[in-house]
């Protein structure tokens, strides 16, 4: 099979859409759509017909764009089954363990509820790509506007568990604040020391951090580390299972000011 070709397209001031073309079929998909204009730009700028288009979750700004794209190129919509009647265009309604093709490739559905109870991830097999949404973010992960503490733990949970050479997109470019926060309950972690500098460094020149790597990500993000004694330490809490320790992060960071 050709290598997939991706591209990271920046919508409104920091959401991300990412388009992957596979050269063999000609297919191309979008993750999420929070603008068509850039979207539609990027397309336009590869010579790329977009066949695809998959949401993460319902919320606005991941769907903005479907109704649109739909229109301009005929492609179609996939997202979540608990949320049929919110995904703007819903062609295809997936579930957890669902497969969607991508000319020879397979992508596989995860259900990861939590920051939404209908949230999906996708993940692409064979090139270990996963797509979170606003499930987990670089350094961080989504608020829970749905689900509870033990559901979204789980959801990371699973997710932490793919193979570490796997690389992560995510809806947002959060990680230079998320690094405020994770440095506020683990300081000691020399690994997060070197990434909070890179995300700097990147961020100054206006570049992503993303994607970035699962072992990146379990050695240095708080929300995949509960097991971190210095993060325990950080809140007083030893002996609690992992997705209270979670649970209790998630508030600390709904409040934090950097």
């Amino acid at each position: 099979m050709s290598a997939l070709q991706i591209r990271q397209v920046l919508c409104h001031e920091d959401n991300y859409a990412v388009i992957v073309h596979d050269p063999e079929s000609g297919e191309t998909l979008v993750v999420d759509t929070p603008q068509a204009a850039p979207i539609r730009e990027a397309l336009e700028a590869e010579g790329w017909r977009l066949t695809h288009i998959l949401n993460t979750h319902h919320h606005h700004d991941h769907v903005e764009g479907n109704a649109e794209l739909k229109e301009l190129y005929g492609a179609k919509v996939h997202g979540p089954a608990h949320d049929k009647n919110r995904i703007p265009g819903l062609d295809a309604a997936l579930r957890d363990g669902d497969g969607v093709s991508l000319g020879a490739h397979r992508i596989d559905v995860i259900a990861v509820p939590g920051h939404t109870l209908g949230s999906l991830a996708y993940f692409i097999c064979g090139e270990n790509i996963l797509f979170a949404g606003d499930t987990l973010f670089s350094l961080g992960c989504g608020r829970m506007f749905e689900g509870g503490a033990e559901q979204m733990w789980h959801s990371l949970d699973l997710l932490r568990h793919l193979p570490e050479d796997t690389r992560m997109y995510c809806g947002h470019e959060y990680t230079l604040s998320n690094a405020a926060f994770a440095l506020s309950v683990e300081p000691g972690n020399a690994a997060l020391q070197k990434r909070a500098e890179e995300v700097r460094k990147l961020r100054e020149k206006g570049e992503p951090t993303l994607p970035v790597t699962m072992a990146e990500e379990k050695a240095t993000n708080p929300f995949l580390r509960p097991e971190s004694e210095e993060i325990r330490k950080s809140l007083g809490l030893h002996a609690l299972e992992n997705w209270r320790v979670f649970g209790e992060l998630r508030q600390m960071k709904d409040n934090f000011k950097a």
